[in-house]
């Protein structure tokens, strides 16, 4: 029924500015989709950590998500809501006191996971994802990463250097970060060079 739910708040909408740039999105995707092009979301961490991550499920399982671009911070916050159902930062407290990043377990651990798959050839995302279907954890349903997995959508990772959190640790390897973002770059690429009639969203910062 088109008066009620998300499609009646939409149409309730004033039919003006942003209210009429929302509908012009959610058309394309519709055409995207129906026509089987391609719809590449691009988004950081805040997606996650606002706990959005199960809307962009519902839009992967029903076939709106073709592929995922993310930096470090997002498979950072992913990775800890698939482990633990919920992420350890809270930048507001972390940042003062200089402590931002520096969880032991999450940093240790991702990094060790893009160091090995990196080592096997894998892109960042790859790995990550790989890695996250092979542990079933306990929080799967609510892990987008865990999702992509499951629905075989491709992630790719894109770690600017010096400046994203999964560097705070000593585990991090700038040969592993660098080589595995740079191979995530020219698969995501490949994925925009087929994007023609598609859409790119790009989400928060």
């Amino acid at each position: 029924d088109s008066s009620t739910g998300m499609a009646g708040w939409i149409d309730s909408l004033p039919k003006m500015l942003a209210a009429n740039d929302l509908r012009a999105v959610a058309a394309a995707m519709r055409a995207s989709h129906a026509a089987d092009r391609g719809i590449v979301w691009g988004f950081g961490a805040h997606l996650l950590k606002v706990g959005l991550g199960p809307v962009l499920i519902d839009l992967m399982s029903r076939g709106y998500v073709s592929a995922i671009a993310l930096n470090g911070a997002g498979i950072i916050h992913d990775v800890e809501i698939a482990l633990a159902g919920q992420t350890s930062e809270d930048v507001d407290a972390a940042l003062g006191p200089g402590t931002f990043g520096m969880a032991e377990e999450t940093g240790r651990g991702v990094n060790d996971v893009i160091n090995e798959g990196v080592g096997r050839g894998l892109g960042l995302g790859q790995s990550v994802v790989e890695w996250l279907g092979r542990i079933a954890p306990p929080h799967a349903d609510v892990s987008v990463l865990c999702a992509a997995a499951r629905y075989q959508v491709p992630v790719t990772v894109h770690v600017a250097i010096g400046t994203d959190i999964i560097h705070m640790h000593p585990a991090a390897s700038g040969e592993a970060i660098g080589a595995g973002s740079l191979r995530d770059f020219r698969f995501f690429t490949s994925h925009v060079s087929r994007l023609a009639g598609g859409v790119y969203l790009n989400i928060g910062s």
